[in-house]
C-alpha cells in the first residue's frame, strides 16, 4: 500500500476511517516526476524552468498523482512547492491510476505526473514525456510502499502477520542480493496479470540505469532498494509522522494530530522486530531518522507540528 494512503485511512481523510497497520516498509526511492514534451517545447527542462513558465505564461497546468493522501501526491506537491509553485493555486492537481498516466498525457489531459515506475520510463519510451527529477532527488532513501493491513487483521492473525512480514523481508533481501535477481523480478512483474508492461521498460530503472529522455544518461546509486541490509524494511516512526505533517501542510488534516502517538499505533515495530529476528535482519539503533529534502529543509521528527506549519507554501 502507499504509505500516505494508510495514514489517510487511519485519520479518516482518505476514505472511511479505520485503524490501520504498517508492518514494514517495502522499498526506498524509485519514483519520478514526468513532464510532457509540450512543456519541453516551451523550454521546460526542470522544476525551475517549469516555475518560470507557470508564473510568466498563464494557462491551466494540470499535474496528476495516484491518490489524494498517497505518496505520489505528497512528492508532487512538495516538488512543485520546492520550486515556488503552489500545487492548488498555481496549477491543478488531479488523480489518475498509475497505468493510465501515460495514455492521459498522450491525449493532453495533463502536463506532468508523479508515479512509480515503470510509467515514467514508459512515457520516455513512447516519446511523450521526460524525467525532470527522480523522487530520490527530492529525498534520498525516502519511504514509499509499505506492507499494510487493517489493525483488525493483525489482532486476529498475529502469527500470520509476523510470518508474512518475514517472508516479504526475505523477498526484498533476495531482490537486492544481485542484479540477476532484479532482472528476474522485472521479468516476473512484467506479466499481464501484474504490471502488464514490457520487461525492457521495467528493467532499466530497477537496475538504476537512468535516461531522462532529453539527453542525460546515468547510473543512479540511489535507485529503488528493497532491503539494503534491512535498513529499507524498518517501519521508522518518523516516516509515518512525515506523511501526516504533509497532510496537515496541505489542509487534508484540519488540526495537528498527536503525530508520535498515531505513528506508534500504526507502525507495528513490535511485529517487525519479531519478523526481523526470524530472518536475522539487523535493526537500526533508533526508530527516527533524519533527512534533508530538496528545498534544504531538514526533517527529523522532533517537532512535527512546527515542521508542518513552517512552510511558506501551504494551505492555511
Amino acid at each position: 500500500m502507499l504509505y500516505g494512503l494508510i495514514y489517510g485511512v487511519q485519520m479518516g481523510i482518505g476514505g472511511p476511517k479505520k485503524d490501520m497497520s504498517v508492518l514494514m516498509n517495502l522499498n526506498h526511492n524509485g519514483q519520478a516526476f514526468t513532464l510532457s514534451r509540450k512543456l519541453y517545447d516551451k523550454g521546460v527542462r526542470d522544476g525551475d524552468s517549469l516555475s518560470k513558465l507557470v508564473h510568466s505564461e498563464k494557462a491551466e497546468y494540470t499535474f496528476a498523482q495516484t491518490f489524494p493522501t498517497g505518496t505520489h501526491a505528497m512528492w508532487l506537491y512538495y516538488w512543485l512547492a520546492a520550486h515556488g509553485i503552489h500545487p492548488f493555486q498555481d496549477v491543478r492537481a488531479i488523480v489518475v491510476p498509475p497505468p493510465q498516466m501515460v495514455a492521459n498525457m498522450r491525449i493532453g489531459n495533463m502536463d506532468g505526473f508523479c508515479v512509480g515506475e515503470p510509467w515514467n520510463y514508459r512515457a520516455i519510451m513512447d516519446k511523450i514525456g521526460f524525467t525532470a527529477n527522480t523522487t530520490q532527488d527530492l529525498w534520498k532513501d525516502h519511504p514509499e510502499k509499505t506492507l499494510g493491513c487493517t489493525a483488525e487483521f493483525v489482532e486476529k492473525y498475529p502469527n500470520t502477520a509476523r510470518a508474512m512480514t518475514a517472508a516479504v523481508i526475505e523477498a526484498g533481501r533476495w531482490i537486492d542480493s544481485s542484479l540477476s535477481n532484479r532482472q528476474k523480478t522485472a521479468e516476473v512483474v512484467s506479466d499481464k496479470s501484474y504490471v502488464n508492461c514490457e520487461k525492457d521498460v521495467i528493467v532499466a530503472r530497477i537496475l538504476g540505469r537512468y535516461d531522462n529522455g532529453i539527453g542525460k544518461v546515468w547510473d543512479d546509486k540511489d535507485y529503488m532498494k528493497f532491503y539494503n541490509d534491512g535498513y529499507v524494511t524498518f517501519p521508522f516512526l518518523s516516516d509515518g509522522m512525515w506523511f501526516m505533517s504533509q497532510h496537515r501542510r496541505w489542509g487534508l488534516l484540519k488540526e495537528d494530530p498527536d503525530y508520535l502517538a498515531v505513528a506508534k499505533k500504526v507502525n507495528r515495530i513490535d511485529i517487525y522486530k519479531d519478523a526481523a529476528a526470524m530472518t536475522k535482519t539487523p535493526l537500526p539503533k533508533d526508530s527516527f531518522r533524519t533527512a534533508k529534502l530538496m528545498d534544504g529543509v531538514v526533517w527529523d521528527g522532533k517537532d512535527a507540528k512546527k515542521y508542518a506549519g513552517n512552510f511558506k507554501i501551504k494551505v492555511a
